[in-house]
């Protein structure tokens, strides 16, 4: 499970979410293990049966006056019984204070209170984008990932199969390259995304030539940093005895992270123009995007010269057997 300090996230963010620490430096050592952020008015309340104690909590308005509005004693028995709970750490929004007992009590349990000039919606909408970024779902694969008609293409097979060579050439044609080699994919907002898994620029190793670097060689205007990733072309050699799918009705699709994307398994044999091939793909898929499928095109326009050629057969038998009995 990740996870990441309270330091850490004050450090990255405390410019962006306008942030100060209220407490002592030592309680930013508590651990965040959720990507979510609770707004705690329940547990406030007492009510802690089914309290999200390892969110990061936001106090608003409502909060504060309603601790505000609390007699001393019943005030320390609420924020007592919510920090035995071992919470990570306390944001206020709009510059508001807490009386000054919950600040003693936050440095005697260990618990950051962070003050954000931000409203609280706004605080909310930048810190839940940030803490979804932050534990987002990932893994790293060796693929090469290529822009290609604004479409994300996983270049996939084994090792030598020619996944660069394609790249590069698609590069060449004015496409755009994503990374090679290593690609790390992540899960957010219901989609998947690749970005390069080395974080030091668009290199490429090619074989017989060794590394070049496509920034500096074809401008970068030809790279990308990040792509969501719609569609998967496996690179197989090519074997007599296969069956390739040859019309296209059959759709098959490689699942990663959780989500299904289409995938081509593409034969590769000597002279066989590999890129282009790649190119017709991502066209392909366009025109499906828009509502044309041209293999249920060809499979319906078939179909309907069977349907002429039976229908004309059918009237030359009856023809035929009329002018027999005359």
């Amino acid at each position: 499970m990740k996870e990441i300090t309270v330091r850490e996230f004050f450090d990255a963010k405390k410019k962006d979410l306008a942030l100060s620490l209220v407490t002592e430096p030592e309680t930013l050592s508590k651990r965040v293990n959720s990507p979510h952020v609770n707004r705690p008015g329940l547990a406030l309340a007492g009510y802690l049966e089914v309290f999200a104690a390892e969110r990061i909590q936001v106090f608003g308005e409502t909060e504060v006056r309603y601790l505000q509005s609390l007699k001393e004693e019943d005030l320390v028995a609420r924020i007592r019984d919510m920090f035995k709970t071992d919470i990570p750490c306390i944001i206020i929004t709009k510059g508001l204070t807490l009386p000054p007992v919950v600040e003693y009590m936050a440095n005697d349990l260990n618990i950051a209170l962070l003050s954000s000039r931000l409203s609280t919606i706004n605080l909310i909408q930048h810190l839940s984008r940030y803490m979804q970024d932050i534990f987002a779902l990932e893994k790293t694969i060796h693929a090469t990932l290529v822009d290609v008609f604004g479409l994300g293409i996983l270049l996939t097979g084994k090792s030598g199969i020619g996944k660069s060579e394609c790249a590069l050439d698609l590069v060449h044609r004015g496409h755009s390259l994503v990374g090679d080699d290593l690609i790390k994919l992540r899960y957010l907002d219901d989609q998947l995304f690749g970005r390069p898994g080395r974080e030091f620029g668009h290199f490429m190793e090619i074989r017989g030539v060794g590394f070049v670097n496509v920034e500096r060689m074809f401008g970068i205007e030809r790279t990308r940093r990040q792509k969501t990733i719609d569609l998967q072309i496996e690179l197989m050699p090519w074997q007599e005895n296969m069956d390739y799918e040859r019309i296209g009705l059959t759709n098959s699709y490689a699942e990663h992270l959780g989500v299904k994307i289409p995938i081509i398994y593409l034969p590769v044999s000597p002279g066989k123009n590999v890129s282009v091939i790649v190119e017709v793909a991502a066209m392909n898929m366009i025109l499906k995007g828009v509502g044309y499928d041209a293999a249920e095109d060809f499979n319906r326009k078939v179909h309907e010269e069977i349907r002429k050629k039976t229908m004309q057969k059918k009237i030359d038998d009856d023809a035929q057997n009329s002018n027999r009995n005359q």
